[in-house]
């Protein structure tokens, strides 16, 4: 059974470090300030200009001056500092982010981006994208691995334009983990119920399979 987008989440949070400064970009990405491990201290910012981030408030206890650069309503955390998204991005663009978590419409099998633009829907631009995929020390993609018609978004080459070049480390979709290589993907996990078969047959692009390659498992 593929996994939900909090099973995306909550498997992309166990890559944080302590320590590390982090942006979660829109949609599951957000979702991951919610499955933060135990003992683990990151910061997590906002392009809109937030630094600690809380996880997201309970029902009732939401404060609309409180939001993330998806205007979803957060919470904030002790030792929280707000400023303006120059600041914000001069941040990014300085490299002082160590991991960003983004969505994406496609991913090539070099590492390829592509999240901001479909052709013929009106968007207002790319957005903070451009920065984070440009300076970010790392990112990891959370994903559906096909679109609504059944085909792969994990390709040989984008066919949307691109936001980013040879930037992805690694891809958590529903079907498993996935890291970019010299090779293309490579399967390092996949989601429990589904089977490396496939996986095979929903990744277009170039894919290997780990020798250790191994069940998920969620313990909560």
């Amino acid at each position: 059974m593929a996994l939900n987008k909090e099973q995306i989440a909550h498997r992309i949070a166990r890559e944080l470090q302590d320590g590390f400064y982090v942006n979660l970009g829109i949609g599951i990405p957000t979702l991951v300030a919610n499955y933060i491990p135990q003992g683990v201290k990151v910061v997590l910012q906002s392009e809109n200009g937030l630094l600690g981030m809380g996880p997201f408030p309970f029902e009732g206890e939401e404060n609309p001056d409180l939001i993330n650069a998806g205007k979803q309503t957060i919470t904030t955390v002790p030792g929280s500092v707000f400023f303006d998204s120059a600041m914000s991005f001069g941040m990014i663009r300085a490299g002082k982010v160590d991991l960003t978590v983004l969505g994406a419409m496609e991913v090539a099998d070099n590492g390829d981006i592509a999240n901001w633009k479909i052709p013929g829907k009106m968007v207002k631009g790319m957005g903070g994208a451009m920065d984070l995929v440009a300076a970010a020390k790392n990112i990891i993609v959370a994903m559906q691995h096909t679109n609504p018609k059944g085909e792969s978004k994990l390709l040989p080459k984008c066919s949307l334009p691109l936001t980013g070049v040879k930037c992805v480390r690694k891809i958590v979709s529903d079907l498993g983990v996935f890291d970019i290589t010299p090779d293309g993907f490579r399967c390092i996990e996949y989601a429990p119920g589904v089977t490396i078969d496939e996986i095979k047959a929903k990744t277009a692009g170039r894919l290997t399979i780990a020798d250790d390659v191994k069940e998920m498992v969620f313990n909560a």
